[in-house]
């Protein structure tokens, strides 16, 4: 229970982060995802199927908060593929940092190219390969770059929310 209240406290933190300074900031590329870093943050602790619904309540938050421009389900379905994706590596014991590293940018380039390619069905005329590209490559950077900085403290979070066995 408390860690689902954690969860969403962070979530909702990171959604409003996101909206009011990241997509504000005058970055070169696109910006961080930070919606998808806290999704893969989670999972990485708390395996698969808490990664996706974790990966889908969120990317639903996100389709409908303001300036959403898109299909509805666009990022739940990218949110929840990257969770459930980051989860499968949920043993702390065998995870180094750079496997931490290689699964956020793994979940981030995923989230990424699945946005994309519904875009693509769903005839959105702002989906290019130039812009996928981009996009990808930018993202995946920023998202790596904050990685060592917000899994490890989500991680702690997480460890002193859960009640003593």
């Amino acid at each position: 229970m408390r860690r689902s209240l954690l969860a969403a406290a962070v979530v909702l933190t990171a959604l409003m982060l996101q909206a009011v300074v990241v997509n504000r900031l005058p970055v070169p590329g696109y910006g961080p995802d930070l919606p998808v870093l806290v999704v893969v943050a989670f999972a990485l602790g708390a395996g698969p199927s808490y990664g996706a619904l974790l990966g889908f309540i969120t990317g639903v938050a996100a389709d409908v908060l303001p300036p959403a421009d898109h299909t509805l389900g666009r990022l739940a379905l990218a949110y929840a593929v990257a969770g459930y994706i980051a989860g499968l590596v949920e043993d702390v014991e065998e995870r180094s940092v750079l496997t931490t590293v290689a699964v956020v940018a793994v979940g981030s380039g995923v989230a990424v190219i699945l946005y994309a390619g519904v875009g693509g069905l769903v005839a959105d005329h702002r989906v290019t390969a130039s812009a996928v590209a981009h996009s990808l490559v930018s993202t995946v950077i920023y998202d790596v770059v904050l990685a060592p900085f917000v899994v490890p403290l989500i991680a702690l979070a997480a460890r002193r929310a859960e009640p003593a066995a």
